[in-house]
């Protein structure tokens, strides 16, 4: 702030805000301390990024009324409908990261609901043990990842467990991205509406979506969010993709500041139709995430969307990526129950993939495609 010449008397109203300077990923890898604004003695938790956009770990720690207390003091009762009397299932990793404990100190003591910390992956949290618990326990909200929704619904239907038997009050899915087709799969698969949560290590929730699928609404009595130019850093409009920039507004003792989320999107400030009046966002993926191939950016959203909806295709897949540009990328999947995979298939495909692409594609069809209880890799790198 002092090399910014910033004073708190030249923060007065929300467009002073691009007086300050922008906080970067790269500056707290490796400084578990570095934002800290209270003594140590007063910490509770100490949480740790879980390592997806490479380089050292990112660790935010927290006090007791920043982590529990401030967090929950507002209710957003109409996109988050839980309450006591709910069984909520909390089907995301516990360990070191932000996702499990994050909900499960909402659920519980922000909405008064009961818990089941399934865990997603650990030791006991396996998909037939989660299963089972689901069958004996009955919740009426899940929250989950794309991916291991899926994996549950294997399991359940291995397990001759109906998903929709539970009819499911709620159900979230967060932790990965996942193309608009991909979430209609795993809503036909659980027979419920699926709404996406956004959020981050740093800053917690950012995004929550209404059943009307139109974007992320913003918590506002959490965060200040602007859409910036990744080049310039310069704010932009309603409407223009950028990268997401948050601002925490109940984080006293461990501040964020215009922290650069790396996520892209952009900012609508039209009312939605589901009668929630804090602006929504639409997403557009992970700047780093981006496919950059032949003078295109793609998002890997984007490919996905265009694979899935063939429905030769199943829930299995990853895009390999070539290291020359005068290769093609490769796309491995597994095919939709009782369909062959034979050659023709794959060419099929590869073709449907470039005429709506404009990029060359070869596809190799794997049955069964390897499953993973850790965040879905849909991008690798040859």
């Amino acid at each position: 702030m002092d090399q910014a010449g910033i004073v708190p008397d030249r923060i007065q109203r929300r467009s002073d805000l691009g007086k300050l300077p922008f906080l970067t990923k790269d500056e707290l890898r490796g400084q578990p301390f570095r934002l800290l604004a209270c003594e140590r003695k007063d910490i509770a938790i100490i949480q740790v990024s879980t390592g997806t956009t490479g380089g050292e770990e990112i660790y935010m720690a927290y006090t007791w009324n920043d982590y529990l207390l401030h967090d929950l003091a507002p209710r957003y009762s109409r996109l988050f409908p839980v309450g006591p009397g709910d069984v909520c299932l909390n089907a995301l990793p516990y360990e070191m990261s932000t996702a499990g404990l994050a909900f499960h100190k909402s659920f519980m003591d922000g909405y008064g609901a009961a818990v089941i910390p399934a865990g997603k992956g650990g030791a006991y949290s396996t998909p037939g043990k989660t299963i089972k618990v689901m069958r004996d326990l009955r919740p009426t909200v899940v929250v989950t990842s794309p991916s291991w929704a899926v994996m549950l619904a294997e399991e359940a239907e291995r397990s001759s467990f109906d998903l929709s038997s539970l009819r499911l009050k709620k159900m979230w899915l967060t932790g990965e991205g996942c193309s608009p087709t991909f979430r209609r799969r795993v809503e036909q698969l659980w027979g419920t509406t699926a709404n996406f949560f956004y959020g981050s290590l740093e800053c917690g929730a950012l995004g929550i979506e209404c059943d009307r699928h139109d974007g992320y609404h913003v918590p506002q009595a959490h965060v200040l969010m602007e859409i910036v130019d990744p080049g310039t850093g310069k704010a932009l409009g309603p409407g223009e993709t950028g990268e997401i920039v948050v601002t925490g507004l109940l984080r006293y003792d461990c501040p964020v500041l215009r922290f650069r989320t790396g996520d892209l999107g952009s900012l609508e400030t039209a009312p939605c139709a589901c009668g929630v009046t804090m602006p929504r966002f639409t997403m557009r993926g992970r700047v780093h995430d981006q496919i950059r191939f032949r003078g295109q950016v793609l998002s890997p959203i984007y490919l996905e969307e265009l694979l899935l909806r063939a429905p030769e295709v199943g829930n299995w897949f990853q895009f390999v990526m070539p290291a020359s540009d005068q290769a093609r990328i490769k796309v491995r999947c597994e095919p939709s129950r009782g369909v062959a995979p034979d050659a023709a298939l794959a060419e099929a495909l590869a073709t449907r993939m470039q005429a709506a692409s404009g990029l060359p594609f070869t596809v190799e069809l794997v049955h069964p495609f390897p499953r993973t209880g850790q965040k879905a890799a849909r991008v690798v790198r040859h």
